[in-house]
């Protein structure tokens, strides 16, 4: 009861100056609203990176070739065309725990239909490419073992291609006409399928603007290449993923001679890897953002400080009568603590209401991704709850000091 005594009077003593404890509890609104809006945007941005990370498909480790250096000039990944179909072939046969693989070869190519033409990517890939990337076809067939074997001239369009191609027409069973960038002619190849949109990778290019063929047509009818881009392979399980690596890794540098100390002619990087190298940022971000929003906790602090101690000001003879009549200093010092985490208390609950509004119109006006987690609502309740304790304390301390009859005569 006396506990209850302590926060009626509280609630009474904010309730004589509604301006003021409304004044005051706007610093905390505005600051736990920033926070929570704040850590939206880095959490929205990082479920996006993620999502989009995903899209790669399950347990995928990419194998690219490596640089290479002439006279001084080292070129980037992909530079030395160090892979081969032999070393994609030897993967899948000699390393345990390998569910899926398909060699890639890309080029850049303009394709014409009838009367349309659209500038894009052909890639050359295996049969298990859509597995291992997790792509449905939304209609027609993959195209087979066999037209891989064959290097037959049939090919599967992603849908923004199909679209800039074909448009309102089933692309199934037409003839397009692909003239690598380079080459001196072009070949008719037969869609066999269009594939589901997959939307805005990771880097922001669109996914769907692709031609996929039998990576075998790419290399012989098509590039006129005889290496391999990159490799494309998945794991049994996401456990499996450092030991396929790992495999992938030794059966490559002993295909290609390469002695022990010198660096490796490939690179390999697997989907844990880019996740957490992309997500690193956002992280940063976040965190960054949460701490320039903090700031407006701690004016908010401030004014609950200054406010509090104006109240011990003005209130010093009631102070002195409540000591008079048999209150103790812990009381005292209870009560204005009290009013002190009431303020920020419910400032905070304001502010969370505030800070879930605020994420919500960025997200509908400025279609920025947002993501209010249950924690972030909790820790920006309880880090105002903490700020009214640590801002409130010395005023209150200050109050159960006075001295009764010195307070009794304060005018």
């Amino acid at each position: 009861m006396r506990y209850f005594a302590i926060l009626k009077i509280a609630f009474r003593a904010l309730r004589r100056n509604k301006l003021r404890t409304m004044l005051t509890m706007l610093g905390i609104i505005i600051g736990v609203g920033a926070v929570i809006a704040m850590v939206g945007i880095g959490n929205g941005a990082k479920a996006q990176v993620e999502a989009r990370i995903a899209a790669l498909g399950q347990n995928v480790i990419l194998i690219f070739s490596g640089s290479v250096n002439r006279g001084g000039v080292v070129s980037g990944f992909g530079g030395a065309g160090t892979l081969t179909v032999e070393d994609a072939l030897a993967i899948e046969k000699e390393v345990p725990g390998v569910a899926a693989i398909s060699p890639e070869v890309r080029s850049g190519a303009q394709i014409t239909a009838g009367e349309n033409n659209w500038s894009t990517s052909v890639m050359g890939e295996g049969v298990d490419y859509p597995s291992i990337r997790q792509w449905d076809l939304a209609d027609g067939t993959m195209f087979t073992e066999v037209d891989v074997r064959a290097a037959a001239k049939v090919c599967i369009l992603g849908k923004t291609t199909a679209d800039k191609l074909f448009p309102d027409q089933d692309p199934v069973g037409k003839i397009i006409r692909i003239n690598i960038r380079g080459g001196s002619a072009s070949a008719p190849v037969k869609v066999l399928g269009v594939l589901k949109p997959k939307g805005v990778s990771m880097m922001g290019s669109d996914q769907d603007d692709t031609v996929i063929v039998p990576y075998t047509t790419g290399m012989k009818r098509l590039a006129g290449v005889t290496m391999l881009r990159a490799i494309n392979v998945q794991a049994v399980s996401a456990d499996q993923i450092g030991a396929v690596q790992t495999g992938i890794t030794e059966l490559l540098r002993q295909r290609h001679r390469i002695q022990a100390g010198r660096d490796d002619d490939f690179i390999i990087r697997n989907q844990q890897e880019i996740s957490e190298t992309a997500t690193a940022t956002t992280e940063v971000m976040t965190a960054l953002l949460a701490a320039i929003a903090s700031v407006s906790l701690l004016v908010g602090g401030i004014g609950i400080m200054n406010i509090m101690l104006v109240s011990v000001t003005e209130r010093t003879r009631e102070i002195g009568i409540r000591m008079a009549v048999g209150a103790r200093g812990r009381d005292i010092l209870l009560q204005f603590l009290i009013e002190a985490v009431t303020l920020s208390s419910i400032g905070g609950l304001l502010g969370v209401g505030l800070g879930i509004g605020g994420a919500r119109v960025l997200t509908l006006v400025k279609s920025w991704p947002t993501l209010i987690s249950p924690d972030s609502i909790v820790l920006a309740f309880v880090f105002s709850a903490a700020v009214g304790i640590f801002f409130g304390f010395y005023p209150a301390r200050k109050a159960s000091r006075l001295d009764p009859i010195e307070a009794l005569r304060f005018e």
